[in-house]
């Protein structure tokens, strides 16, 4: 009688245990998807701050150059006449 007992405790603990198995097994899928999932957004993104970094740089030199022709405008030479 009582090797029938700890036999079902037995079978019920052991059911537990691949039932947790099981359930670790589909988490770390799911946990392996969402690595991917992140490693590519995370490329997606390093693309975009790549790409944002050199529209950055065009409109700074371009910015650079109007500055500069502003600049070059202020110091043009003024001619003065005087009537005598």
């Amino acid at each position: 009688m009582v090797n029938a007992m700890l036999l079902n405790e037995f079978l019920k603990e052991h059911r537990k245990v691949e039932e947790q198995q099981t359930k670790l097994a589909q988490q770390q899928g799911a946990i392996a998807a969402i690595k991917s999932v992140m490693d590519k957004q995370q490329h997606f993104f390093a693309a975009k701050i790549a790409h944002q970094q050199l529209q950055i740089e065009a409109l700074t030199a371009r910015l650079q150059k109007v500055s500069n022709k502003l600049e070059l405008s202020k110091h043009d030479p003024q001619v003065v006449t005087s009537n005598q």
